[in-house]
This record gives structure tokens, sequence and C-alpha cells, in this order.
């Protein structure tokens, strides 16, 4: 048995990729998944993912963060590609994208969240001074 972890962004994206095709195969057959631009990075601390349209194109992309991929590694992992391909269907389907009812009726079936978990600590924590409740900040 071969170890297929991916260890480098490229090999993050070809194995993000493979599991996109596979996915979307079983769950998404008219997201044309081929023509996803894939892109990692290096920067983002409070996302895992985001997936992004261009209207004037109707490009989607899908970008992944390398700290939460080393932080949670690929089997964790794979579930932000699952959640950010309900967000590059949104966009094909209906032009946008939210975690609204369109959104969450796909969580289950691909064994996926509405949110993220933390994988950088914040910098800062805004608490408010009525009820205790926390924002991070970074």
């Amino acid at each position: 048995m071969t170890d297929d972890t991916p260890e480098t962004p490229t090999a993050l994206l070809d194995r993000a990729k493979q599991h996109a095709t596979n996915v979307t195969a079983e769950h998404f057959p008219d997201l044309p998944v081929e023509t996803i631009e894939w892109e990692v990075s290096h920067r983002a601390q409070r996302q895992a993912g985001v997936t992004k349209d261009d209207p004037t194109t109707e490009a989607i992309t899908i970008v992944l963060t390398w700290k939460a991929y080393e932080q949670h590694g690929w089997e964790q992992f794979s579930a932000t590609v699952r959640h950010e391909l309900i967000h590059a269907w949104q966009y094909h389907e209906f032009g946008d994208a939210d975690h609204g009812a369109t959104f969450t009726q796909w969580i289950d079936r691909l064994n996926t969240s509405q949110h993220c978990e933390r994988f950088t600590t914040p910098k800062w924590w805004l608490i408010c001074e009525d009820c205790g409740g926390r924002i991070a900040r970074y």
C-alpha cells in the first residue's frame, strides 16, 4: 500500500481535483468540474477554502488553504474540498453561493460541515462585556 498523503501544494491540488472529480460524478453530474480552477493560499488564516466566481466569464476558482491542510490532514481536509464543491455547484446553478438552504441540503450527503474548524491561533479576541461572547480576530 502506498501513502498518497499530499506533501506539497501541487500534490494537494492534484488530490483535491481527483477527489472533486469523484464527488461531482456521483452528486453533481451537471457541474463541469474540469473547468474549475484550483489554487493554494499560503496566507489565509480564517478559512480553509473559498470558492470564487467571476460573473463576467462564469469562471469558478476554488482556493484551498495550505495551513488548514497541514493542521487537519487529508481525511479531515477532504471535507473542505466537498464544502467548496457545494459552492461551485451553487455558482454554476444559481450564479450565487451562500450557506443557506441550497447549501445545507448537501451537508449530510457529502459528509461535510457548514463552517471549518479554526486552524490558526487568533491574535486577539473581542469579548462582549454584556454576554461574554467571543469573536476571534487575526
